[in-house]
C-alpha cells in the first residue's frame, strides 16, 4: 500500500500522468483502485462501477488533456477513480456527505466535470453539442463520452449517435461494456485487430480506398464502401455502430493498460467523424468481495474493506418500497391480470420480489422510461392492470407518454412513485420534487400521497380498483412509521381525505410523508394553547373539496404541507378556494413546500431541515400567520418556548 499511495502522491493534476510509463501507470491504478475501496467503506455509494473503469479512467487522463479535452462520463457513478485524480482526493471522503462532493459529475464542482449527470443516456447528446461548439469556435480540443452498455439500452443514447453520425462530427465515444451484453470473447487478437484498424497505416489505407471509391459511379461506391465495413465487422463486431455512422473500433480488454493507451492514442489522432471505442470490463474489478456479488456491488453501505461485509441498516419498520412490493403480491394473488413494469430497476423498486412471486407477470424494460410507460398504457389497453412503479425523477423522462399515451386515452395504468420527496445522499438529481404538480395538471388522472405505509397499501388496492382511468401513487424513501399495516386494505374512497385529530384554531393539512412531522408540530401548538385539527389530504387530485372548505370555515389558520416543489398540492388547495370565492373570508392560509431551489446531499432530515419542513418550520410559519414571534422556536429540541 506505501508505494501505491506514494505514486499517488505524486498525481496532484491528470497532467502529471501524461509522463509516465505503462509500469507507472498500472501502479497509479492499483492506488487509485484501492482509494476507491477504501473511501466507499467509509462513505457508502457506487462501489462497482467505479472499481470497473480504474484502468480507462487512467488511461483516459493520461492520453488526453483534461480538461481543454472534454471527458463525459454518463450516468456519473463510475466517476470516484476520475474525482480522485482530478484534484479533489483531498475531499473523496466527503462523497455524498452534506457539503462535500457529489456522488455524481457535477459542473459546479471541478472544471474536469465539463457536464453534470446522474441520469443514464445523456453524455452522447451533450458530447455532439460540445463538439459543434468547438468547430463553430474553431478550437481544436477532442471531446470523449464514456457510456455503460445499461445506458445504451435507452433510447436517447441512439437518438444521438443517429445524428452525430449523420453530423460526421469528431467525436469519440466509449461503450463501457461491464455486462458481456453485446462483446464476444475479448482476447489477443481482437486486440491486435482493434490495435490494427485504429492505427495511422489502415486508416490512411482507408482514406485513400475511399478517395479512389469516391471517382466510381454511386452504386459501386456503395457497394465498396460496405464491402470495407462488414470485412472489419465480420472480423470484430460492431456493424450497428457502423451503420449509425460510426467507425468502430474493439472489443478491448478495459483493464488491459497496454492495449487501452495504445488504441487511446491512435483514436486521438484520427482527425474525421465519430469513432466508437468498445472497451469491455469487469464491474467490481480487484475486490473479491464486489467480482463475487450478484450485483458487483453497484450500490453500497458503509463496508469492512477485508470481508467485504456490508454495515446491516438498524433494525425497524420494512420500506416503503417493500410495503409496496408486498402489497401488489397480494393484490395479484386476487387478480391474475395485474402485471407489473419497471425500468431498470427491479431492485430499487421492490418488483424483485415480485418478479419471484410471478415471474411471466413482471417486465423489465431496460433503462427506458419512456417505452415502460407507452408499454404500459398498450398493457391496459388490451385489458391488463399495469402498474408502472418508476421513481419519481426518472418519470419525468416519461412524460410526454404519461400524457399522449395515458391520459389523453384515459387508459388504466397505475402509476408506483417511488422516492418522493428529498432523498439524502442522491442529492438533487434523484429527488422527487415535481411529480404532484406534473402529474396533477393532467385531467382524469387520480393522484394519491401515502402519509404511512398502512396508506400505502390502502392506495395500492385503490390503485387496483380504478378501472376507468390513470392513477398514481407516491411513496417516500426509506423506512415507514412502525404503523401496523392491514392484511385486507380497505379501498380509498376517491377524493377523500381524514381527520387525524380534531381542533378549533389552527388547520395543519398534510400531503403525504410530512404527516408525522405535522403532528409534531400540531403537539408543540396545542403545548401553546392554540387547538389544531391535523387532517391527511389523502388525494391531491381530486381534493376533497369538502374537506378543505370545512376547514376554512371553521379555523382561523390553514397550513398546506407537502414534500414537493411549488405549483403542487398547496397550489392546488389555493386556486380551488379562489375559484368557490372564499379567499376573502378572513381564514389565513398559508402552503409549505420545497423552495425554489436545488437542495444538494446530505441526511434526509437535514435536507427537510434546510427546506423549512420539519416540524418547527410547521409551528412557525403557523404562529407567523397569527402574527406571533417565530423566534420562540428553540432550534435543536423542535420545542416553543
Amino acid at each position: 500500500m506505501t508505494n501505491s499511495s506514494s505514486i499517488l502522491d505524486r498525481v496532484k493534476c491528470p497532467a502529471d500522468t501524461r509522463d509516465f510509463n505503462i509500469g507507472e501507470l498500472r501502479e497509479l491504478a492499483d492506488a487509485v483502485r484501492s482509494e476507491v475501496i477504501d473511501t466507499v467503506s467509509v462513505t457508502g455509494g457506487h462501489l462497482g462501477a467505479g472499481l470497473g473503469v480504474v484502468e480507462l479512467t487512467v488511461a483516459l487522463h493520461h492520453v488526453f488533456e483534461t480538461p481543454k479535452d472534454r471527458l463525459i462520463w454518463d450516468v456519473g457513478h463510475q466517476c470516484y477513480p476520475h474525482k480522485i485524480l482530478t484534484q479533489r482526493r483531498d475531499r473523496i471522503r466527503t462523497l455524498r456527505q452534506g457539503g462535500g462532493l457529489s456522488g455524481f459529475t457535477k459542473r459546479a464542482e471541478s472544471d474536469y466535470d465539463p457536464f453534470g449527470a446522474a441520469h443514464a443516456a445523456t453524455s452522447i447528446s451533450a458530447g455532439l453539442g460540445m463538439a459543434v461548439a468547438r468547430d463553430l469556435k474553431g478550437d481544436d480540443n477532442h471531446v470523449i463520452c464514456v457510456i455503460g452498455d445499461g445506458s445504451m439500452s435507452a433510447g436517447m443514447a441512439y437518438e444521438a449517435m443517429n445524428n452525430a453520425g449523420a453530423m460526421d462530427k469528431r467525436l469519440i465515444v466509449i461503450l463501457n461494456d461491464n455486462d458481456m451484453s453485446i462483446a464476444p470473447p475479448v482476447g489477443a487478437l481482437s486486440a491486435h485487430l482493434a490495435r490494427l484498424v485504429s492505427g495511422g497505416v489502415y486508416t490512411t489505407m482507408r482514406k485513400l480506398a475511399k478517395d479512389v471509391a469516391s471517382h466510381l459511379p454511386r452504386p459501386l461506391q456503395e457497394a465498396a464502401r460496405k464491402t470495407e465495413e462488414y470485412a472489419r465487422g465480420m472480423a470484430a463486431g460492431g456493424t450497428l455502430f457502423e451503420e449509425l455512422g460510426f467507425y468502430y473500433v474493439g472489443p478491448i480488454d478495459g483493464h488491459n493498460l497496454d492495449h487501452l493507451v495504445s488504441i487511446l492514442q491512435n483514436v486521438r489522432d484520427l482527425k474525421d467523424g465519430p469513432v466508437l471505442i468498445h472497451t469491455v470490463t469487469q464491474k467490481g474489478k480487484g475486490y473479491k468481495p464486489a467480482e463475487a456479488a450478484s450485483d458487483k456491488y453497484h450500490g453500497v453501505s458503509r463496508f469492512n474493506v477485508i470481508t467485504g461485509e456490508q454495515q446491516k441498516a438498524k433494525s425497524g419498520p420494512p420500506s416503503y418500497t417493500k410495503v409496496f412490493a408486498q402489497s401488489l403480491i397480494g393484490e395479484a394473488k386476487k387478480d391474475e391480470r395485474i402485471v407489473a413494469v419497471t425500468a431498470a430497476m427491479p431492485g430499487g423498486t421492490g418488483l424483485d420480489l415480485f418478479g419471484q412471486a410471478f415471474p411471466e407477470r413482471m417486465f423489465d424494460v431496460g433503462i427506458a422510461e419512456q417505452h415502460a410507460v407507452t408499454f404500459a398504457a398498450g398493457l391496459a389497453a388490451d385489458g391488463l392492470k399495469p402498474f408502472a412503479a418508476i421513481y419519481s425523477t426518472f418519470l419525468q423522462r416519461g412524460y410526454d407518454q404519461l400524457v399522449h399515451d395515458v391520459a389523453i386515452q384515459g387508459l388504466p395504468v397505475r402509476f408506483a412513485i417511488d422516492r418522493a420527496g428529498l432523498v439524502g445522499a442522491d442529492g438533487p438529481t434523484h429527488a422527487g420534487a415535481f411529480d404532484v404538480g406534473y402529474i396533477g395538471a393532467l385531467p382524469g388522472l387520480v393522484l394519491m400521497a401515502a402519509s404511512d405505509e398502512a396508506e400505502l397499501a390502502r392506495m395500492v388496492a385503490t390503485a387496483a380498483e380504478i378501472d376507468d382511468g390513470p392513477s398514481a401513487f407516491r411513496y417516500p424513501r426509506g423506512n415507514g412509521t412502525g404503523i401496523a399495516i392491514p392484511d385486507n386494505p380497505d379501498v380509498l374512497p376517491i377524493g377523500k381525505g381524514r381527520i387525524i385529530r380534531e381542533g378549533t384554531s389552527i388547520a395543519l393539512l398534510s400531503l403525504g410523508g410530512r404527516l408525522q412531522e405535522a403532528q409534531k408540530a400540531a403537539d408543540m401548538l396545542e403545548a401553546q394553547g392554540l387547538s389544531t385539527t391535523l387532517a391527511d389530504a389523502r388525494f391531491a387530485k381530486p381534493l376533497d373539496e369538502e374537506l378543505i372548505l370545512r376547514l376554512v370555515r371553521e379555523h382561523e389558520v390553514l397550513i398546506t404541507v407537502e414534500e414537493g416543489a411549488r405549483g403542487g398540492f398547496g397550489a392546488f388547495v389555493l386556486e380551488m378556494l379562489a375559484a368557490k370565492g372564499v379567499l376573502d373570508r378572513g381564514v389565513k392560509i398559508r402552503t409549505l413546500t420545497l423552495p425554489d431551489i436545488f437542495i444538494d446531499q446530505d441526511t434526509p432530515d437535514k435536507m427537510y431541515d434546510m427546506a423549512g419542513l420539519n416540524a418547527k418550520h410547521i409551528a412557525a410559519a403557523t404562529l407567523g400567520a397569527l402574527g406571533r414571534d417565530v423566534g420562540a422556536i428553540v432550534l435543536g429540541t423542535g420545542k416553543l418556548a
